[in-house]
């Protein structure tokens, strides 16, 4: 009706499927448009949008109008009444606005979604969709609670223990309670060849190896309250990053992050079979808790992601040694893996080696050249120690060690480096 009498519909690009907040450039149909922009004989002279919430979300017009106006295509939207002037103030203000009421759609949604998702996980510990836990497999709990998804025949879901699988998680939480090391777990399971979650079913881990049991998986196992037959939501929030810093039109992306367990969202009621009972979880929780007779309460670790090896370039770990904070790197090797022979020796430092050579390598990086002896031995207080190393973390300098010939340097120069000495 927009165009009647003026011109015809020539083709058509529709991005069904696609959220509006990605930018055309991102969007496949959006994208073959804005392709076709350059060439002159594309067919078509003037694009119409029907529905301005699709098509411009939030300053996508700011982006797309100049574009538009500079290969000479016109816009042609209801909400102007006919084709959009791009030199006219109002045209320009409606188009804004527009945008920004689109964005604003999705706030109240989200919100609305979110919160009945955490009510429906709380109240009546509904599975929410997701893969299912390793030692679960999906089963059928009937119709769709909502009426209109259940005449369209969905059905609901819950989680049954896998026959497989499920065998598996008790024993792991059994060896944990037994006192064994998730690393010692980790490799009885490779060596019993008990085939790793990604294994076990690679349809749904088409990314992953399946190679083998990691220390992080069991971990990860360990760590899942949903083994104790309550439904737990937003352990891995969404959150939205850009794509590109340096290029902001690309808009944002969504990535999965970790959440803290104060955010986490528990059934109030078990909504499924337990693997292991709540009192042997938290057991296996505590038992994960203690490094040591003191305690990790005791450990302070000053250096931390501070150094890097000097050998294989990744960062040294924390690690208590003989009653005293220090660093170590095994090149890559972990606890739940075979020895490799050909490995190199682990590189051990310990923090009391590198903190009287701090002023040193600060000194060396402010230009003063050789360091003074005695201003070096004058930041000996824990104090000034503590503002070398904040300092260090604000200009963003990482310290090499090289076990070979035991010297410190700071961002991979050798001109700012000092020996910490042949005491190991």
């Amino acid at each position: 009706m927009l165009v009647a009498g003026r011109g015809v519909i020539v083709a058509e690009f529709f991005d069904a499927g696609q959220s509006r907040v990605l930018p055309w450039a991102r969007r496949p149909q959006s994208a073959s448009l804005v392709a076709q922009l350059a060439d002159p004989d594309r067919g078509w002279d003037a694009i119409v949008v029907g529905e301005y919430e699709r098509a411009f979300y939030g300053s996508q017009y700011a982006l797309m109008a100049p574009l538009f106006e500079h290969y000479g295509v016109g816009l042609w939207m209801p909400e102007v009444g006919g084709r959009v002037d791009w030199h006219a103030e109002d045209h320009e203000e409606s188009m804004l606005s527009l945008g920004l009421s689109s964005k604003r759609e999705i706030a109240p949604t989200r919100v609305r979604v979110r919160t009945a998702m955490a009510a429906q996980t709380l109240e009546q510990g509904r599975y929410l969709g997701g893969r299912p836990p390793y030692g679960y497999r999906l089963g059928d709990a009937g119709p769709h609670p909502n009426k209109v998804h259940a005449a369209w025949g969905r059905r609901a879901h819950k989680l049954d223990p896998d026959p497989d699988t499920a065998p598996v998680v008790r024993w792991i939480f059994a060896q944990r309670l037994a006192g064994h090391s998730a690393a010692r777990i980790t490799r009885a399971l490779n060596d019993a060849g008990v085939p790793c979650p990604s294994a076990a079913d690679p349809q749904r881990n088409p990314y992953r190896t399946g190679a083998a049991w990691t220390l992080r998986t069991v971990a990860a196992i360990l760590g899942n309250p949903r083994y104790t037959g309550r439904q737990v939501w937003n352990r891995q929030p969404s959150d939205a990053v850009l794509v590109d810093p340096a290029n902001t039109g690309l808009g944002h992306k969504q990535v999965q992050r970790w959440n803290l367990p104060e955010g986490w969202v528990i059934s109030k009621h078990p909504a499924h079979a337990a693997l292991v009972s709540e009192a042997d979880f938290i057991a296996a929780q505590d038992a994960a808790a203690p490094r040591g007779p003191a305690g990790p309460a005791a450990r302070r670790y000053l250096l931390a992601g501070l150094l890097a090896c000097g050998l294989c370039g990744r960062r040294l770990e924390s690690a208590w040694s003989h009653g005293r904070p220090a660093y170590r790197c095994r090149h890559g090797y972990s606890s739940a893996a075979v020895p490799d022979p050909v490995r190199p020796k682990s590189t051990y430092l310990r923090e009391d080696q590198v903190l009287p050579h701090l002023a040193a390598i600060a000194i060396l990086r402010a230009g003063s050249g050789i360091p003074d002896r005695a201003r070096q031995a004058s930041i000996t207080a824990p104090a000034q120690i503590a503002d070398l190393i904040d300092q260090l973390r604000a200009d963003e300098v990482f310290l090499t060690y090289d076990p070979h010939d035991q010297t410190l340097r700071a961002d991979g120069h050798d001109t700012l480096s000092v020996t910490v000495g042949k005491d190991r």
